[in-house]
């Protein structure tokens, strides 16, 4: 009899228990059915629906371009992301969109947005989508009355962290952010704040100024560039447009009345043409290439006329005019008050020079209050060299922003910095020496997850994934105020 109960028992939990697991399986089946059908009907909406479903998510418009789709977006961002709820405004932002099933870049200029297709050079190597942002208070992307006390790289990191957190349901692959120049700057800066958001970060030509007032090493980039000849030849212009002040002033009288330029913000015309002759050997070396230096006439040989165009073409008459420099207060702010700005000596001009390198604050309409912070890049540069995980930073040789470049310490993990031979502003990683540039391209295509398994075996065969195309690819390197990353 206890046999007979014992055998019923089992075989009643054997029942059970195939009751049970038919049961569980009957639900994971509709549970799997349930989740394909989700994913189904994800795939099969259209991607600008998905994108526009976004709160806070808004189209200005869409461009096409062969095999991607581009969208022009605003965002609604908080103007203060410590307080939310105090106000919002709208950010640009713009989208190219290749496959959600491919990895995606975070672009930024640190400055506005091109608004046209392009493709940066880590998304042409990883073929991925690509996530551009304006940065905050460059217009028309600036709150409405403007409080310039929330414009720092801390609120601009967090701007790319929503940005990032929303679009990520979207685009779940792996994320890589870059940028050049400011640009370089405002990716590493977004790395130290969230560190957890990207994958990976490619920094172009970015500058890292820790200690503002300590520039010797400008000067001593300036002291040592290119050759002798070039130096002198350079240095002479500057010389000889401020020998001949008077007769230039002219020339540049003229050409503000001729274009409706004004100098409040800097002060006076005499103010604004000093800094552009002293921006001329740095506007040189930051756009221009060792052997453009041939083309530079010789400046006790040449007339005003000619002597006003050189200056004109490197440095630029207009940087300093208030039609100059208002597209760019955003900048001059941060480097005011966070970022720092080269301050050097040019001793070829002593005696010549009435203001030398002029602050930030010369180039920021005084109604706007700034106090630098000393400590920012500081933070930024010691987390970089204790923390900083797969990070690359590419220089140019000739470049005077590479002078003080971003380094890297014993905490740094899976990180790089190269510099690229004979480069200015402009510099990349196609610019490198075949093997040092197969070793780059390489980390950014395991960062980004798709290193084929021939990369991953051996670096030496790695290569963009992407045919060059004119349009995508076109660099479209910004003539910034010379003085500014």
């Amino acid at each position: 009899m206890r046999k007979a109960l014992t055998g019923v028992l089992s075989f009643a939990m054997l029942v059970g228990t195939a009751t049970a697991a038919g049961a569980t399986t009957t639900a994971a089946t509709a549970a799997e059915s349930a989740t394909g059908t989700q994913a189904g009907q994800r795939a099969a909406q259209d991607i600008k629906d998905r994108i526009l479903a976004i709160p806070g998510m808004s189209l200005i418009e869409e461009k096409p371009h062969p095999g991607y789709r581009f969208f022009v977006l605003n965002y609604t961002q908080p103007v203060d992301h410590r307080r939310p709820g105090k106000g919002t405004f709208q950010q640009r932002i713009t989208l190219l969109h290749k496959d959600t099933t491919r990895p995606t870049v975070f672009f930024t200029s640190g400055y506005g947005l091109n608004t046209n297709p392009r493709r940066s050079e880590p998304t042409a190597i990883i073929d991925g989508n690509q996530v551009s942002m304006e940065y905050r208070f460059f217009t028309p992307s600036r709150p409405d009355p403007a409080d310039w006390s929330k414009l720092d790289i801390w609120q601009a990191a967090s701007d790319q962290h929503r940005i990032h957190t929303a679009l990520k349901r979207i685009y779940d692959r792996k994320w890589l952010s870059t940028g050049g120049s400011k640009g370089g700057m405002t990716a590493t800066y977004y790395e130290r704040f969230y560190p957890r958001d990207m994958d990976g970060v490619v920094a172009y030509v970015a500058p890292n100024d820790v200690v503002n007032n300590e520039d010797k090493a400008y000067d001593r980039f300036l002291a040592q560039v290119g050759t002798e000849e070039c130096r002198t030849r350079l240095n002479n212009v500057q010389r000889e447009a401020l020998i001949r002040r008077g007769p230039l002033h002219e020339l540049y009288r003229k050409q503000a009345a001729e274009r409706g330029y004004t100098f409040n913000t800097i002060g006076s015309m005499d103010k604004a043409f000093e800094a552009v002759v002293l921006d001329f050997t740095w506007g040189f070396w930051q756009y221009s290439r060792a052997a453009d230096c041939a083309a530079i006439p010789v400046a006790a040989d040449s007339t005003d006329q000619e002597l006003f165009e050189v200056i004109d073409t490197i440095s630029g008459f207009s940087f300093y005019t208030d039609q100059g420099l208002a597209p760019y207060t955003p900048y001059y702010y941060q480097a005011g008050t966070e970022l720092g700005s080269p301050d050097i000596e040019q001793p070829h001009l002593k005696g010549l020079s009435r203001y030398g390198y002029q602050p930030p604050r010369n180039f920021v309409p005084q109604d706007i209050s700034m106090r630098f912070k000393p400590k920012a890049m500081k933070d930024v540069d010691r987390w970089v060299r204790h923390h900083g995980t797969r990070m690359m930073f590419v220089n140019g040789q000739n470049d005077p922003w590479s002078a003080e470049p971003f380094r890297l310490g014993k905490g740094s993990r899976d990180s790089y910095v190269y510099t690229v031979p004979g480069a200015n502003h402009g510099a990349n990683v196609a610019g490198l020496p075949a093997e040092e540039k197969a070793a780059a391209t390489a980390s950014i295509l395991k960062w980004a997850g798709v290193a084929p398994a021939s990369v991953q075996q051996n670096e030496s065969k790695a290569k963009r994934l992407t045919p060059y195309d004119s349009k995508l690819d076109k660099r479209d390197l910004e003539r910034e105020p010379t003085l500014r990353p």
